[in-house]
């Protein structure tokens, strides 16, 4: 195997020295080729690291020096983060294992040094507040530091005609890892398919946005307090929605989930995802009746109708727009403890009034985003 030796970055561990080193350098495993010095030379297997990854985890990035440096550092499973498909149950409950510990290290901020020595490079083709910031936040919140372009479509060499994988290739020249989001899907792919540093898709066109399905899965499990056996309303522009196509792979892990597509005629869930939740024995029902599905569900996943999908055919998104909206009748036929979610910007699809009831989750979920992207950060750039 082929082995790229780096000179030592300080604070990995806050306090502490790189999880694998040999002689002072750090030694890393070259790009799809899983290496953990770590687990070679000290014998710590994926099962034993998992026993106490609560308390190391917890000890490591609050720079407690009572376990040694070597039990951090196994490699994630995963290099790059493009589509929800790639995660399985026991990934799941370890990233949200972890994002719940950065609960604790956002609190006690300015905190960890973990990501100390390294960049990020966030690469925007379309804009973005949550998703750029919360990332921006929780590389900062780590130690780490930040290379930004938020209107990357035309503030970047693409408005010059540069192809996606040149400007990939320079980028990951400048950062240890990329966040990208871009118009067209299937994009996310070709960057991770071209670069060397890892990449996090943020989102790619009407494709997938993987961070905000774990995120919204994550807040489901805190709101609700549990996955398996849940009902699962999805609201809105289910055509275009890459949120809620992404969404949809990750409640297909879990047991006997039911999910509720309610949505105008022309922005339809596409038939690629009911045939995924089919072929995964998973129930789903298509529905016209906003009110009867919001008293039968636990999470009404409301979004918005996205003008900016329908080009020239505004006929279309008139038709859509308003014609589902949560307000204080939905709230009043809902469960106690049932939540109303949405991925946000929202327009005039959940009314303003509806914020003050306690079953409104939207804010407290954008708040997982920063948790669950402090944790990705970790795990891709340092390993558990």
């Amino acid at each position: 195997m082929r082995l790229a030796i780096h000179p030592p970055r300080a604070g990995i561990l806050s306090g502490s020295s790189p999880p694998a080193t040999v002689l002072g350098w750090n030694v890393q495993a070259t790009r799809h080729q899983p290496f953990s010095l770590a687990s070679t030379v000290f014998g710590v297997s994926r099962q034993s690291g998992r026993l106490s990854m609560r308390s190391r985890i917890h000890s490591q990035l609050l720079g407690i020096q009572n376990t040694p440096s070597f039990s951090a550092g196994k490699k994630f499973q995963l290099d790059d983060l493009i589509e929800a498909q790639q995660f399985d149950r026991e990934i799941l409950a370890d990233i949200f294992e972890v994002a719940h510990e950065m609960e604790k290290v956002e609190k006690n901020s300015p905190g960890s040094q973990v990501l100390k020595g390294y960049l990020m490079a966030t690469l925007f083709y379309e804009p973005s507040t949550r998703t750029r910031l919360s990332f921006e936040s929780a590389m900062k919140r780590l130690g780490g530091e930040v290379l930004t372009t938020e209107n990357a479509r035309e503030f970047s060499s693409a408005a010059k005609g540069e192809t996606l994988e040149d400007t990939i290739r320079t980028v990951e020249g400048y950062s240890d890892i990329i966040v990208m989001r871009h118009f067209e899907s299937g994009a996310a792919k070709r960057a991770a398919a071209t670069a060397e540093v890892p990449v996090i898709n943020a989102g790619d066109g009407p494709g997938q946005h993987p961070t905000q399905a774990l995120l919204d899965v994550y807040t489901i499990d805190r709101e609700i307090g549990k996955l398996d056996g849940i009902k699962v309303a999805l609201v809105g522009d289910l055509a275009n929605g890459r949120t809620v196509r992404s969404l949809a792979y990750l409640l297909a892990k879990y047991q006997d989930v039911k999910i509720y597509f309610v949505s105008p005629d022309v922005v339809k869930m596409k038939d690629d995802i009911k045939d995924y939740l089919t072929s995964k024995r998973v129930e789903w029902e298509e529905s016209a009746d906003l009110m009867e599905v919001a008293s039968k569900c636990d999470v009404l996943y409301q979004t918005r109708i996205q003008r900016e999908r329908f080009g020239k055919r505004i006929d279309l998104y008139e038709e859509a727009r308003g014609k589902y909206i949560v307000d204080h009748d939905v709230l009043n036929v809902m469960q106690n403890h049932a939540v109303v979610m949405h991925p946000l910007p929202r327009l005039d699809e959940i009314t303003v009034d509806v914020d003050a009831d306690p079953r409104a989750a939207y804010f407290r979920q954008a708040k997982n985003g920063l948790y669950i992207r402090m944790a990705l950060l970790k795990l891709l750039l340092v390993g558990w």
